[in-house]
């Protein structure tokens, strides 16, 4: 894959560090320029760079370069019920997720970056209970296929292993005993990579997402059709 992409810059990184030791909305406000050239304007870039990987994956999943109602995450806090009450983000996330997707809650690749941070993966975070039983069932009524997904060789060797916070106990309806108990547990199913933030400042940059992303692929692919959908 070829990309014009030149990688992140250094003050994407000095405008987020910054960010962090001024979180409030009169600084926020008087650098407001700075967020739209050094963090918007390349992580639109970005997104359109991975569109055509992305789209080699599966057609099924968007990579929205808009800078309002996109791919990125908005940097603005939703603090009505968190005890955090910073107004904004101090890192920049992105969702790749299905064109049935409405929020963060749907099958798709996801990109963090910060200053202390940098990773991406795949996977479906906090789904609702009825998307959990399908993909709870459909591991039960395929569980060679799950054996398949989380015994792949390349995405073992990327990222290690599926993972994601679980129950205490088996969700009803399901055996204890069952040989992928721990997974049935899941309520999210991800799988990350984190790499060295200074990674994000090369042009190979984004040809190392896109990489991750298809290597993905066997998770992503079944947690799709699991929810009855195409990929």
């Amino acid at each position: 894959m070829k990309s014009t992409f030149p990688g992140f810059s250094k003050e994407l990184f000095k405008f987020l560090s910054e960010l962090s030791k001024n979180n409030n909305r009169d600084w926020f406000n008087a650098n407001k320029d700075r967020y739209k050239e050094h963090v918007v304007a390349p992580v639109c870039d970005f997104i359109t760079a991975i569109q055509s990987p992305l789209s080699k994956i599966s057609k099924n999943f968007v990579a929205d370069p808009r800078p309002h109602g996109g791919s990125m995450f908005r940097i603005y806090n939703d603090t009505r019920f968190s005890k955090d009450k910073s107004p904004y983000k101090e890192h920049v996330g992105c969702h790749f997720r299905h064109v049935v997707g409405k929020d963060a809650h749907a099958p798709g690749f996801y990109f963090h970056l910060s200053p202390k941070e940098v990773f991406f993966g795949a996977g479906i975070w906090k789904a609702e209970n009825p998307e959990l039983h399908k993909i709870r069932t459909a591991i039960v009524r395929d569980p060679k296929s799950w054996e398949k997904v989380i015994k792949n060789k390349a995405l073992v060797r990327r990222f290690g292993a599926v993972e994601g916070d679980g129950l205490k106990r088996p969700p009803k309806g399901f055996e204890a005993d069952h040989p992928h108990i721990e997974d049935l547990k899941r309520k999210t199913f991800f799988v990350i990579q984190e790499v060295d933030p200074k990674s994000a400042l090369e042009p190979e940059f984004v040809q190392g997402v896109a990489k991750a992303f298809s290597e993905s692929k066997p998770l992503i692919k079944f947690l799709t059709e699991a929810l009855g959908h195409s990929f």
